[in-house]
């Protein structure tokens, strides 16, 4: 990784967070560069990472040995066919949808491609990222991808790029769930008169802290669940409601459908 340069196509907030993580992780910003149409866009990067930018994609591309197209998939198309895309570097992609024989087929075929599906939380260095690789991505650089997306959280392999779509609807769209529960919680406790900042301050912190401790103990989540409900107790009254209420059917109703929307817009974004 010291030695190769990374540019980013597209200079949003995934690619910035991707940028800022690379640098904390010690990667050189003179291995760092990106373009972006807007000028002003450019000159933020450079004042915040000291980094090269350019306004022309091609420039990049020339320069480079990894390659991030993180722009809008609605764009990707356009972006990518005019590129002179070289064969012996890495392409990775972040825009959610594309298929990897799409984005291939932009660049003129044979190129080694990642897909990747980072979340939100990358943009705090805590995100959970999914990754696919085609046939002609190296052992090298998989595990150059795997370096770059590990940057800002946790990244893992999937073997079937079909179960990109499954990422999607767990990690990819998953925050929103538990933002989602995260505001139920808060308006409940409001409900049992609780201010609406204690509230939601509470709620926050239970979250994360419930979440801390799955990742750092090593028991699965119906073991920690049955440690904090106690027979006859407060926990399991609440327990019983979502069971008859059938929280665990409606959250795999809810993921089957982010999927197959995800296998939809595959199918839309990708001609």
């Amino acid at each position: 990784m010291n030695t190769i340069n990374i540019g980013f196509i597209g200079a949003g907030n995934m690619a910035r967070s991707l940028i800022g993580g690379l640098i904390s992780s010690g990667i050189k910003n003179t291995q760092l560069f990106a373009t972006d149409p807007n000028e002003e866009i450019r000159a933020a990067l450079t004042k915040d990472f000291s980094i090269q930018t350019f306004a022309d994609n091609q420039k990049l591309v020339d320069e480079c040995d990894v390659v991030v197209f993180a722009v809008k998939p609605q764009i990707l198309k356009t972006v990518a066919t005019p590129l002179k895309a070289k064969e012996t570097i890495l392409y990775l992609t972040i825009a959610a949808g594309i298929p990897s024989e799409s984005l291939n087929t932009w660049l003129g075929s044979n190129k080694a491609i990642v897909r990747a599906m980072p979340n939100t939380p990358s943009l705090v260095l805590s995100g959970a990222s999914g990754l696919y690789a085609n046939s002609l991505v190296t052992d090298e650089q998989k595990e150059i991808a795997e370096s770059i997306l590990r940057a800002v959280g946790l990244a893992v392999w999937v073997d079937n790029e079909n179960q990109l779509d499954a990422v999607t609807a767990l990690s990819g769209s998953g925050p929103a769930y538990f933002f989602m529960v995260l505001e139920a919680m808060e308006k409940a406790a409001e409900n049992l008169g609780l201010p609406a900042d204690t509230a939601r301050l509470l709620a926050i912190q239970t979250g994360f802290g419930a979440t801390k401790l799955a990742l750092e103990i090593e028991e699965d989540p119906a073991s920690l669940r049955q440690k904090v409900t106690s027979p006859g107790g407060t926990t399991e009254q609440a327990i019983k409601v979502f069971e008859e209420q059938g929280l665990i059917d409606i959250f795999n109703q809810a993921m089957t459908a982010a999927q197959k929307r995800a296998e939809e817009l595959a199918q839309e974004l990708g001609k």
